[in-house]
């Protein structure tokens, strides 16, 4: 089935030449059983764009570590793949190595120097007062995330070296329990991967993050993190969104970088990009959505200063953008109607 080139009026047309088959991709339903954020049913298209946007970038209120699993395991999800404390650089660099689980197969600019000391202990937890139609206004960065460089917090081990790694398994057991799938979304469990990848921290350490995306992918998302590991591009926090994330009230601070979030674009019946594993987020905070007055996360107004002197931030001819671009996927920072500025996708929508 073909893309259709028309889209909501809050994301940008996809150009006809710029079409292509979405992998994995069946029938919608015109009703979505999925968890989203409430609009009012007159939210025009433009505010349901808006509060997609939201979604993406709120962090669960409760805890920085993922919950436990709340379904049953259907498969044996894999093991962290290295343990132990991190040994001092080494004179050489290894080649970076990538195995799959199943038997049958600022950019580069400046470097994060120093990071804040400690994460603030109200991050994720400072509820913003919403509007009508579910979205808080953008306010004034707080002191302490104006040059966020905040250490990040281990879910899974570490790498035991410096060097990049990566792990490809069939989604299952404990990582399709946390996530957002339901047997309403519009790709089916078999046609999803789970992926652990290493990234590089704004503590100028190695670190192990996860990912669930479409399998059609999985390999060019592994070389493009490989990629930004290679040039120390840094990352706060990579894991799984789950069901509380989804539901969490907006705190405006969020900064994961993910990618399968099932979910439809609210105030319509059309699925997110998310929702097939076919988009990536990358430091939502560092690189906020954009349209008007509306600033996605809503506490990152000092991002909106997009000249690129700051650790984390995406700018055009960029590492990010570039390792994006090499396995053809769109930026929503090159969108005319709005900046998406931390997205990227198959299918440039």
């Amino acid at each position: 089935m073909t893309r259709p080139a028309t889209v909501d009026p809050v994301i940008l047309t996809c150009p006809p030449s710029r079409c292509r088959q979405r992998p994995g991709l069946r029938t919608m339903a015109t009703s979505v059983g999925v968890a989203i954020i409430a609009v009012s049913c007159g939210a025009s298209a433009e505010t349901a764009g808006m509060a997609e946007a939201a979604a993406l970038t709120t962090p669960s209120v409760s805890a920085a570590a993922a919950p436990p699993p709340t379904t049953a395991a259907l498969a044996t999800a894999p093991p962290p793949t290295t343990t132990g404390a991190l040994p001092g650089p080494s004179a050489e660099t290894p080649r970076p190595t990538t195995t799959r689980s199943d038997a049958g197969s600022g950019d580069t600019g400046p470097n994060p120097g120093s990071p804040s000391p400690t994460r603030p202990d109200w991050l994720g937890s400072r509820v913003l007062a919403t509007n009508e139609n579910g979205l808080a206004d953008a306010q004034t960065t707080p002191p302490e995330l104006v040059d966020r460089r905040l250490p990040t917090v281990d879910t899974i081990a570490p790498p035991a070296d410096r060097d990049f790694s990566a792990e490809i398994s069939p989604l299952g057991g404990d990582p399709l329990a946390r996530s957002t799938w339901t047997a309403d979304c519009p790709v089916s469990v078999a046609e999803l991967s789970y992926l652990q990848v290493s990234f590089w921290g704004f503590d100028n350490r190695p670190h192990q993050g996860e990912l669930i995306v479409n399998a059609t992918v999985a390999d060019d998302i592994v070389g493009v993190f490989r990629t930004l590991f290679e040039a120390r591009f840094p990352l706060e926090e990579m894991r799984i969104v789950t069901p509380a994330d989804l539901d969490a009230p907006p705190t405006g601070d969020g900064n994961n970088t993910t990618s399968f979030v099932c979910r439809a674009v609210v105030g319509g019946t059309r699925f997110s990009e998310h929702a097939f594993g076919l988009a990536v987020d990358i430091n939502p905070f560092h690189n906020p959505y954009q349209k008007g007055e509306v600033v996605l996360p809503e506490l990152a107004t000092s991002y909106l200063d997009r000249d690129g002197t700051k650790a984390g931030v995406i700018v055009e001819g960029g590492v990010v953008v570039e390792s994006f671009d090499a396995i053809g996927w769109g930026w929503g920072g090159r969108w005319q109607s709005l900046s998406d500025n931390h997205h990227f996708s198959f299918n440039n929508r």
